[in-house]
Parts: C-alpha cells; structure tokens; sequence
C-alpha cells in the first residue's frame, strides 16, 4: 500500500523539533512492505501548496497525520494550534480520497475529542509502530478493524485498549539518511529516545497518558549504533528527548561509557529529573559530549514541590547545579509557577531559589496547562475550576488565587536586570 504520513506540526515553540515519533511509524511501514512517504510540514513555507505539491507526485491510498502539539501552552495569549491541523485534513480531503488516521504525542493525550474535533476517520492512541501496520493489513484483506489496541473510530470509541511495546529493541529505529538534509544539518540537534514510560506521576504532567507509566528501555547497543549511523550520515548533534535522562543512573552511565569509547565528538543535550545524580554520571556525561541540560525543578518551594508531587528536594536540585557548573555544562533551568497552594510569598521564594543558581538560562511558565487524567485536573475539579466532564481539548489552566494581577509586575522587575531569564509575554 502505498502510505503517506504527515508531521502537521507548523509551529516552532522552543527549538525546530524534528517528528521522531512519526519517523519510527514510517520505519515499521516500510519494514512491513509498504510504500511509505514522510513529510514534515515545519519545514514548507506554504503548507496548502506544499501538500498540492507531495499528491501530484504521490498518490497514497491511506495517510497519516501526526499531532505533537494541541496549544501552546501559554496561559497569557493561548494559541489552540489544532485548527492548522484542521486545515491540513481539509487540504488532504480536497485532493485526495484516502483515509485519514490521527497519531501522535498531543493526538494520545485526548484520542476522542480530539478525533471528533478534527474530523478524521480514526485515530491510534499511543505507540504505532505495532497497530499502524496492522492496521493497513486488515484494511487491505477487508477485515473488520476492531480490536486493534488503541485504535479510536468515531462515535465508537476505542475498539480495544491501548498497549505498550515492552521489548523497544523489537521496533525499529528511523532510517539515519532522514536526518540528513545538507541545509539542515548543521543547525539541527537529532531526537534520541532511549526509553519511553515515567512511573513518577507529576501533579500536572501528561507523559503517563502519552507513553505509559512503566518505564521501558532500549538496550545501550542499539541506541550507540543508531546515534552511529547518524554521525556516519554527516549529523553531529544530539537531543536525548527521554524526560528523565538520569533514571535509572545505572543505564544513563553506560550510555555515556559507550559514547566515551566509541569517541564521535558529538554535542548533545539532555534533561535531568533532579535526583539521583552524582558526580560519575556528570562527568560521564561530560566526557561523552553533553554541552547543555535542561533542568526542571518548577519551583523553589519545598511546599510546592510536595503538593506537585516531585521526589526531590531544593538542597538536590542545587547540588546538581553545583555539579554541572563544575563540569563545564550549560543549565537551563524551568520554574512553574501558579500551581495548588502557590501564594506571593512562595513565587518569591521560587524567583530568589533560581536566581541563587546562577544558571545560564531560565525558562518561567504561569499558569500550569491542565491535562485529562492527572491530579491536578481533580483539583481543579474539586476546586470548580473546571467541569467533572470537561475534556480539556481547549487549553484550561491553573492559577492560584491572588497571583493573576500581582506575578506579571514581579517578573517584569525581577527580569529587567537578568536578560538570561525567559518570562511571558505580558502585553
């Protein structure tokens, strides 16, 4: 069959991402005989004639349409980037008679409303290197396509629920040339993801609906030789997407000790869960090419950080700074503010905290984005905010009491004199 699928994310929110989830879809398709296309709209200037563009050239019998984003998480001046997706489809109906299936990291945290809204013809929850090709073989022999593990029809639901692949090495990886356009190259830091899953159930955090809460990994020697054939192909930056790069400790140190030895001279960069870090793994990681990691301790709030149920404590969070600096690696850190129990005196206290570290860039969020099916959402429930069946689709946020008019005054003072600080925009 031939397949095309599509990256629809046009937004460039933080840095150009690159649809590493996708890449590993079009992988199994092309594994399992088919004739896959894979196209990134980030990088069209003009998506419609883009997309006219890809159909005269191939005419697929089903697509694929990848969401990563459902807004951007910004409370101030929210953008719903599903209507660009919505746009998209329509496109794709208007030149095309084929199916359309939805996938992907926003797509998985709300498969129904998301689906109805859209107006696809089903979606897949979850991982798709497993049901996406199954997928296209029960609709080649005409088969009844219920029973397919997270797959969402309309008006239907989900046919049958969700599953995760335990064995990551049994998937396969994306093709290395993929990565590879000359123009890019230089510029771009590559997607890695050696594990998928986090059991650690943040307040807010919407990784469980997205990967599952039981941590799966690939064995180091895959991922060495894939990050090989990357750097073989010319690529020499890295992005170790994983959520939590340092747990467990043991896999991250023999990621680096693989790195260290086979001595590429790559950059990568990470993002490190604030615990269990100790100066072997920083200085293995500064051995193996990391430059820069990503550090998101939310607040400088012992109170808070209990009530978003983080495991860590400042005293941790400082400690690892203190290592880092020592080792030569650039920080960015990450605070949140506005959650359950925040008040005037705890920002402050949050602000004073990050500012202490000295880090070399931090990134400060207000208001937290409330996702379906974590603790936060029942707090806002209990608290009236939101409603008990409110999907959340549209971006909803949490804010404590008291703050809204008070915290963009305090930013605006407290970045004036630290232009590495990132607030919102306030106008």
């Amino acid at each position: 069959m031939k397949v095309l699928l599509i990256s629809a994310n046009t937004e460039e929110l933080n840095m150009p991402t690159l649809p590493l989830g996708l890449a590993c879809v079009a992988a199994a398709t092309q594994k399992a005989g088919h004739d896959v296309t894979m196209v990134d709209l980030l990088t069209e200037e003009d998506v419609e004639s883009g997309l006219k563009g890809i159909f005269e050239k191939f005419c697929p019998n089903l697509i694929g349409i990848s969401v990563r984003n459902i807004d951007d998480q910004n409370m101030e001046n929210p953008r719903f980037l599903l209507e660009p997706v919505k746009e998209i489809i329509a496109h794709c109906r208007n030149l095309s008679e084929a199916m359309i299936v939805l996938g992907g990291a926003g797509y998985s945290i709300f498969p129904e409303s998301a689906l109805s809204f859209l107006g696809a013809d089903m979606g897949i929850q979850g991982e798709g290197e497993v049901v996406f090709p199954a997928l296209i073989d029960r609709i080649e022999r005409g088969d009844c396509l219920s029973g397919l593990p997270g797959l969402f029809l309309p008006g239907s639901g989900i046919s049958c629920e969700r599953m995760f692949s335990k064995n990551l090495d049994r998937l396969p990886l994306p093709n290395a040339n993929l990565w590879s356009t000359p123009s890019q190259k230089d510029e771009l830091w590559i997607p890695v993801q050696t594990r998928r899953g986090c059991s650690l159930s943040c307040s807010y955090c919407s990784t469980g609906s997205i990967e599952g809460r039981m941590l799966r990994r690939h064995s180091p020697e895959v991922i060495i030789k894939w990050i090989t054939r990357c750097w073989e192909a010319g690529v020499h930056q890295f992005y170790f997407v994983d959520n939590t790069f340092n747990l467990p400790p043991s896999y991250a140190k023999e990621i680096c000790r693989h790195l260290i030895k086979l001595d590429l001279n790559i950059k990568w960069w990470s993002i490190l869960y604030p615990k269990h870090v100790d100066k072997e793994l920083v200085a293995s990681m500064a051995r193996a090419g990391c430059e820069r990691v990503s550090i998101g301790f939310e607040s400088g709030s012992e109170q808070i950080l209990k009530k978003m149920n983080k495991r860590f404590t400042r005293g941790e969070v400082r400690q690892i700074s203190e290592m880092l600096l020592e080792e030569g690696i650039r920080r960015m850190g990450f605070l949140l503010l506005g959650s359950p129990g925040e008040t005037k005196e705890s920002v402050e206290e949050s602000l004073g905290f990050a500012d202490s570290l000295q880090l070399e860039s931090l990134k400060i969020t207000v208001g937290v984005r409330i996702y379906p099916h974590t603790l936060l959402a029942e707090k806002a429930t209990e608290e009236g905010m939101i409603a008990s069946h409110d999907p959340l689709l549209f971006p909803r946020f949490y804010l404590a009491k008291g703050l809204k008019d008070w915290v963009p005054e305090i930013l605006k003072k407290w970045a004036a004199t630290r232009p590495h600080w990132v607030i919102p925009d306030y106008r």
